[in-house]
């Protein structure tokens, strides 16, 4: 690459939530002197996927054995308590319950034993007696206790993740447009007005993600269909411990409605997943025509339609009916009502999606002339955004000519 050119910053990583900001800390960490700057369109750091999650750190039981995700979350889950009881963020190790409530779901419950074991994650097998001496409330014909799972304040960790990097942070610094060149690096114009020119780019926009690197020039192969998880509170608290979660579907990469006590000592349940009508649709009157039309051409999203519309269809009736929503709580939960059920803030999901309507399943990063691109980050990324920054930055590093990261 050309010298004598005046550059901002050696990497310029646009987004700031928690994989954007871990990869600035990774970066930083490992080739002290590199100046990195994070771009981030909100007044402040987690304000989309990393902040409107439930909190929890995920053990890897769930994941393919061999995939980044089951790699990064197994690894990511140690790094991560470690991180918090270092800054002081708060978080606590609970395990969790995976119940069973039919006796359809008993195979695949002992599928996630083996799954769990192949990666690597102590479980033990829970009679219904065992189920109660966790979850006195809780329902069930057998269950898996994961010892490792824990919850967190995720965006405690963005928090202290920006400070700890020594990265210049520029918030309420949206990027309309990018300039790429491969021997002179990249300048980005913001909606300010300013202009900042780098040597490596790393894309961690999230639910903008594939629009950025369409901005670079690059094609990322997918389109960020967005999918919003709709989360209640639950009045009485009392009635759960821990964390319990169904047995998933495999044919859906969603985990289902889940009971989740938060390090604040309230319960949230949920989430659901349903089509938003915008990538930061966060409830059914946030409708963005633009986004919602690019959706609607993409190949991918009818496909998705016509394979899922019967689990689809389910998930719409318990968004708009809190009667369905109680009645797929109390398959874990029997004595919950319709009253302990206090609306809360929804999360957006940036779930890839292929031309031929694949929902991609792991993590998937690409890389382009002078540019890094995250264009996959799905549940365990928070659990998993040290070693997944650490990943990024290598890449980074190396577009730099400066070694890797870790």
């Amino acid at each position: 690459m050309r010298t004598g050119i005046a550059y901002d910053c050696d990497v310029l990583v646009i987004g700031g939530g928690i994989v954007g900001l871990s990869t600035a800390y990774a970066i930083t960490r490992t080739a002290p002197g590199t100046r990195v700057t994070v771009l981030e369109k909100e007044p402040g750091p987690a304000r989309h996927q990393t902040g409107r999650n439930s909190g929890v750190i995920h053990s890897g039981i769930y994941y393919r054995p061999g995939s980044l995700k089951a790699r990064y979350a197994v690894r990511g889950a140690a790094e991560m308590i470690k991180f918090c009881a270092e800054y002081g963020v708060d978080h606590a190790v609970t395990g969790k319950l995976i119940v069973a409530t039919e006796r359809a779901e008993l195979p695949r419950l002992h599928a996630l034993v083996q799954r769990g074991r192949e990666n690597g994650i102590p479980v033990r097998e829970l009679g219904t007696p065992q189920i109660h001496a966790y979850e006195p409330e809780v329902r069930g014909l057998a269950a898996i206790h994961v010892g490792t799972t824990g919850v967190c304040d995720y965006v405690g960790v963005a928090r202290q993740l920006a400070r700890a990097s020594g990265a210049e942070i520029r918030y309420g610094a949206e990027v309309l447009r990018i300039d790429r060149r491969p021997d002179l690096g990249v300048a980005v114009r913001t909606r300010t007005g300013d202009v900042l020119r780098a040597r490596v780019l790393v894309n961690c926009a999230g639910l903008h993600c594939d629009e950025v690197a369409r901005m670079t020039g690059d094609d990322p192969g997918m389109r960020i269909i967005p999918f919003r998880g709709e989360y209640y509170e639950l009045a009485r608290p009392e009635l759960v411990r821990g964390l319990v979660y169904p047995v998933p579907d495999p044919a859906f990469p969603f985990l289902g409605v889940h009971l989740t006590r938060g390090i604040d000592g309230s319960v949230h349940i949920g989430p659901n997943a349903v089509p938003a009508l915008a990538r930061e649709g966060y409830g059914w009157g946030v409708v963005r025509p633009r986004e919602l039309g690019a959706v609607l051409s993409w190949p991918g999203s009818w496909r998705i339609a016509r394979r899922h519309w019967r689990y689809g269809a389910g998930e719409l009736r318990r968004s708009v009916s809190k009667g369905a929503f109680t009645s797929a709580v109390r398959r874990l939960l029997p004595s919950v009502t319709e009253d302990d059920l206090v609306g809360a803030p929804a999360g957006v999901r940036a779930q890839a999606v292929l031309a031929d309507g694949t929902l991609v399943d792991d993590f998937l990063i690409k890389e382009g002339a002078c540019a890094v691109h995250v264009l996959n980050a799905p549940s365990p990324a928070a659990t998993a955004a040290l070693p997944i920054g650490r990943e990024v930055g290598r890449r980074a590093l190396a577009a730099l000519g400066t070694g890797a990261a870790g």
